[in-house]
């Protein structure tokens, strides 16, 4: 799973059509959550380069965008 692909399948999802029910749904591919584990895996045994602490924001990013607007949907799934 490369970068590129985490913002592709994000972007994808939105490009579809979304509901409010299919944002709180939404979940990163496997693969993006396994890279992600080794990474933060790797912060705990202090063996992350800076190119991968990097890598890590990077992922982190479309993550950050995914839970704002899972809150904002759930919050109108509740009024």
């Amino acid at each position: 799973m490369t970068l590129a692909q985490v913002y592709d399948d994000t972007l994808d999802f939105l490009a579809a059509g979304t509901t409010t029910e299919s944002i709180v749904a939404f979940r990163p591919s496997e693969a993006a959550v396994v890279r992600v584990q080794e990474l933060v895996e790797k912060r705990g045994e202090g063996g992350r380069s800076l190119e991968e602490e990097e890598e890590l924001e990077e992922y982190l990013r479309p993550e950050h965008l995914m839970i704002m607007a899972k809150a904002r949907a759930q919050s109108r799934l509740r009024t």
